[in-house]
């Protein structure tokens, strides 16, 4: 969400899941052996919506297919981010819906989450798929409930209210955490073996960590 006020480079794990489902790809070859060529369209594409119907009913065909396309999609994630370093970028986005849930948290800097009530959650992804009740609820309920998902953000960002008030608010996050970076990210501009071990040392204290971080809710209103 924060995605589309960010200034910087983004990666969009939602895209990347469908590039790595694409005709002639090994995902896509997995899934059609895991759940057989009912769940393709006539142009061979994948058929994301009966697939979708099947796996967020039933939690062990939904492992299956995260164990086929989650660490496709993470290696994706990690060569963009690895891209996006090489070119000298201060930082960069990694909007991934499923992020607490594949673990991804722990391999990240840090965790925004983007916040709002479960009853205006449902009604936005009703609105934004033209799904039914039944059909928002089950994809919802494939994922851990947004209240519980707070405990594992660094920073809160409200999203009760208007898009404009939601790219208020990144926009002060991101006058903050320019100044966190500040001096470090041009040393590491220099030194680019600096900007590197910082990035080991937030990673590995994450890693480290036996529980969730605690929730620093954004100040910025």
């Amino acid at each position: 969400m924060i995605a589309a006020f960010f200034p910087g480079p983004v990666v969009d794990a939602d895209v990347l899941a469908r590039e790595v489902v694409l005709p002639g790809t090994k995902g896509l070859k997995k899934i059609v052996k895991e759940f057989g060529d009912d769940i393709l369209l006539p142009d061979g594409t994948l058929d994301r919506k009966k697939l979708g119907t099947i796996v967020f009913n039933d939690e062990a065909k939904r492992k299956k297919l995260n164990a086929i396309v989650h660490p496709a999609v993470r290696w994706a994630m990690f060569v963009k981010v690895i891209q996006h370093w090489v070119g000298s970028e201060k930082y960069c986005v990694l909007d991934v819906p499923l992020l607490i849930e594949g673990g991804v948290w722990r391999w990240v800097g840090k965790v925004v989450v983007v916040y709002c009530s479960a009853e205006l959650q449902l009604q936005r992804l009703m609105l934004r798929d033209n799904s039914s009740i039944d059909e928002a609820s089950s994809r919802l309920n494939s994922q851990i409930p947004i209240s519980d998902k707070v405990v594992y953000a660094n920073v809160v960002l409200d999203n009760s209210g208007t898009q404009q008030e939601l790219s208020e608010q990144v926009d002060k996050f991101v006058e903050k955490l320019d100044k966190e970076i500040g001096w470090l990210w041009w040393l590491g501009y220099i030194l680019p073996f600096v900007s590197l071990l910082s990035a080991v040392w937030v990673l590995a204290s994450r890693r480290l960590r036996k529980r969730p971080v605690r929730v620093q809710k954004d100040k910025t209103n």
